[in-house]
């Protein structure tokens, strides 16, 4: 992988549409995160369990192994096309599951690609193979297989949730979808360290991250003018084809989410809200840095994730106010809190519906060893290499009897 660096990252940029910069961050993280598969080997071990310490226990000695749960089946999403996958398959083989993994139908060829690297390296054929459908009666088969161990899920809540309820009796599963991810900046914010990590956080892979800033909640006598320098960064923002190393937002995934992300920005502005940047297509294909001011809480785009370069600031009048506001939606996945104060910090962290709270940092921020989980609607189990792994195996334990003991 590290030899053929540059080709990876182009062909991820070209079938995903993520600009070059980035798609060869995702590279970087793709080759650590097979590392992380690697160290799994030496460093997730079983466990001795106490005995000898009552009379029950007595002449026993107990201790447990990780076994391999079985077939994986991994379903995955488009917009990190290797790294995802690594993140799916990686663990599986470290765990000694076979896997069969499905890329997204729009982008399957980093997949392909990284399946034919394993077998170079010397996995068996059998042990990882990949398949593209466009029939979901043979991908809901494939899923729900009396064989499959275990099911790992990237992608939309409603065809998660729905293949979830038809697994197989035993099967476990992982379902990893996305949120609308809240920030809250304090009074006391550094708006010029931190407003550009943030525009970068929306506008990044043109909004098409599970945790992409979404929601910016703002001060009321600060929120016009948190809007318009976001705005302002936003348009600086060049949006062209995703290798030109020049690029900073590339296309969305399809003509018809264009369409969708402008029908809900154009309702945004029809139901009040105040449009500061962007706001119409670039091109079929393309949408720019838009931002959107005091949309209405019940508008589409309030309630739903847009997945697109669209960020919604909205004014509040105290702290706890915009903490409820974030916590309003059925998703939950990561939040942050921009602030000097530590009080304030840990209020917010307290209070938050999320799996993680990033303080003084942007909710897309994630190293793959961490924990990575949606809660509520957003998703089910937790992810990262190292809890996957533990989730692909079966951590079982032996005792043994003696009276030499």
């Amino acid at each position: 992988m590290q030899e053929r660096f540059e080709y990876l990252a182009v062909e991820a940029a070209r079938e995903g549409g993520k600009p070059l910069v980035d798609s060869r961050v995702e590279v970087s993280r793709a080759i650590d995160g097979v590392k992380n598969c690697a160290e799994l080997l030496r460093n997730e071990v079983g466990r001795e369990i106490p005995m000898g310490i009552n009379a029950a226990s007595e002449h026993r000695l107990a201790f447990t192994h990780r076994e391999p749960i079985g077939v994986v089946v991994a379903v995955s999403a488009f917009n990190h096309p290797l790294n995802l996958i690594v993140h799916q398959v990686g663990p599986a083989i470290a765990a000694g599951c076979p896997v069969i993994v499905k890329p997204a139908e729009d982008t399957p060829l980093s997949c392909m690609r990284f399946v034919s690297i394993l077998r170079e390296a010397g996995l068996p054929e059998a042990w990882c193979q990949a398949c593209v459908v466009d029939d979901h009666a043979i991908a809901e088969q494939l899923v729900t297989d009396t064989r499959v161990g275990f099911f790992s899920f990237i992608g939309s809540a409603k065809v998660g949730w729905m293949l979830r309820s038809k697994l197989a009796p035993g099967a476990r599963c992982a379902l990893e979808h996305g949120g609308s991810a809240p920030v809250i900046l304090a009074a006391d914010a550094d708006l010029e360290e931190n407003l550009p990590m943030i525009a970068k956080a929306g506008f990044y892979h043109a909004g098409q991250v599970c945790v992409s800033v979404q929601r910016v909640y703002a001060p009321a006598s600060m929120a016009e003018e948190i809007a318009q320098r976001l705005a302002e960064i936003g348009n600086d923002m060049l949006v062209d084809d995703p290798v030109l190393e020049e690029t900073d937002i590339g296309p969305l995934i399809r003509p018809r989410e264009v369409s969708r992300v402008d029908e809900w920005v154009r309702q945004a502005v029809t139901d009040g809200a105040e449009l500061l940047s962007g706001g119409k297509p670039v091109s079929e294909t393309c949408y720019p840095a838009t931002v959107l001011l005091n949309p209405p809480d019940t508008t589409t785009i309030s309630c739903n994730e847009v997945f697109g370069p669209v960020i919604c600031v909205y004014a509040y009048d105290d702290m706890d106010e915009a903490i409820m506001r974030a916590n309003s939606l059925p998703y939950a996945f990561q939040a942050a809190i921009y602030t000097r104060d530590i009080d304030t910090a840990l209020h917010a962290y307290r209070h938050l519906n999320a799996s993680a709270v990033m303080v003084n940092d942007h909710t897309a921020f994630r190293v793959d060893w961490m924990p990575f989980a949606g809660l509520k609607e957003s998703g089910h189990g937790v992810g990262g290499i190292r809890y996957t792994y533990e989730d692909m195996t079966i951590e079982k334990m032996v005792v043994i009897r003696s009276q030499k003991l």
